[in-house]
């Protein structure tokens, strides 16, 4: 993950900017850029963990060919290389999949965002308008916050820290701790733990101009899909949804960094092993990653061994016992800027943790096929 960070108003300038960008220095170990429009009306700052293109000639925040544009990209576009074969004409300085981004931009505007396949939040300031666009991916995978202050000021930012460090006030949001201690909710979709702090919803895009905020809805599965039921024979829909969910394992591991799978004994994860191995013949060197207890009757290690046991594939269990507890909470507590889901976060970024020491950057992980496929018990009823 990177950080992004943006100050746009009057008042926005360089040393308010590097501020954010330090708060959030864990998700950019990789370097720290910071950019101040000539006007003064805006400063933009990045922190880079780098997985595509590792030069310098990628480092943010990236300016257009012609200056117009600069950007503060967090996530990956994966399928950047067929956009890039056709928007050819770009005069690219680098191999990245941001720079790809500004391609877009520059030919299709805020349309850009139906073409991009991948996870992603960013800032793309445009110096001749003086107006901001800003995005988020479909499904919200990548956070994207901000503040609209009085005189119509805005800050943005991959985090909430970043924020408070530019000056928005810290006041504790009622009605969310409210909920949170009453019903244990801790997401309240764009609302926050802090007032006047928003969350932009999944699926949108934010425009800002002259202390102007707009927002618009760019992704709405429901929309998308209509009220109508898929009448096409199942096995036509089978061949199509397999083939997708080949097609999507096989553009993640689009990388200039080690990828690793992380894995449980669900059938989401076992489906994952079996497409990392149709994309990578076999497995090779990726790594797997599972979290442990050190108690069989609840670890799950005993299936993950047994589905890695015709591969080649290194397993490397990264246990948590209850005395890592306490101080893993505070660390992920302050990462969190508000309550989070509890211990399995807390097994997940210790996992993390462990990953990183092992010199994997990027874990591919199997999230939401469950509920996809109602395969919980409780969705019999």
């Amino acid at each position: 993950m990177c950080s992004i960070s943006g100050i746009f108003g009057p008042a926005a300038g360089l040393d308010r900017v590097r501020a954010m960008v330090r708060a959030q220095a864990h998700r950019g170990p990789d370097a720290e850029g910071v950019f101040q429009d000539e006007a003064g009306l805006a400063a933009l700052g990045h922190g880079r963990l780098a997985v595509i293109d590792l030069s310098d000639c990628a480092r943010q925040p990236l300016s257009s060919a012609d200056g117009r544009y600069q950007i503060a990209f967090n996530g990956e576009v994966y399928n950047y290389l067929e956009l890039r074969r056709e928007l050819s004409s770009y005069p690219y300085r680098s191999r990245s999949d941001t720079e790809v981004v500004l391609a877009a931009y520059e030919r299709w505007g805020p349309a850009c965002l139906d073409r991009f396949i991948g996870m992603f939040a960013f800032l793309i300031w445009d110096s001749r308008e003086k107006s901001l666009f800003a995005a988020r991916d479909r499904f919200g995978v990548k956070p994207l916050y901000y503040h609209l202050g009085a005189g119509g000021e805005l800050l943005a930012a991959s985090e909430i820290k970043a924020l408070h460090a530019a000056g928005a006030p810290k006041r504790p949001d009622e009605a969310s701790w409210a909920a949170y201690l009453k019903g244990g909710l801790y997401d309240h979709g764009e609302r926050t733990f802090w007032d006047g702090i928003l969350a932009l919803a999944p699926g949108s895009s934010l425009a800002w101009k002259d202390g102007r905020l707009r927002i618009f809805r760019w992704y709405d599965i429901a929309e998308r899909l209509g009220p109508e039921l898929d009448q096409r024979p199942e096995e036509e829909v089978r061949e199509e949804y397999w083939g997708l969910l080949k097609e999507s394992v096989k553009l993640r591991f689009r990388s200039d960094v080690p990828v690793g799978v992380n894995l449980s004994a669900g059938l989401d994860s076992a489906l994952l092993l079996a497409l990392v191995h149709e994309a990578q013949g076999g497995g090779g060197a990726v790594k797997a990653f599972t979290f442990v207890t050190g108690d069989p009757s609840y670890d799950e290690l005993s299936w993950v061994e047994k589905m890695l046991a015709r591969t080649r594939h290194s397993l490397i269990a990264c246990p948590l016992s209850p005395g890592d507890v306490p101080a893993l909470a505070l660390s992920v507590q302050s990462h969190a800027d508000g309550p989070y889901g509890g211990l399995p976060t807390l097994a997940y970024a210790r996992l993390f943790e462990r990953a990183r020491g092992e010199g994997t950057v990027v874990l591919l992980d199997a999230q939401g096929m469950d509920e996809q496929w109602a395969g919980y018990d409780y969705y019999g009823a």
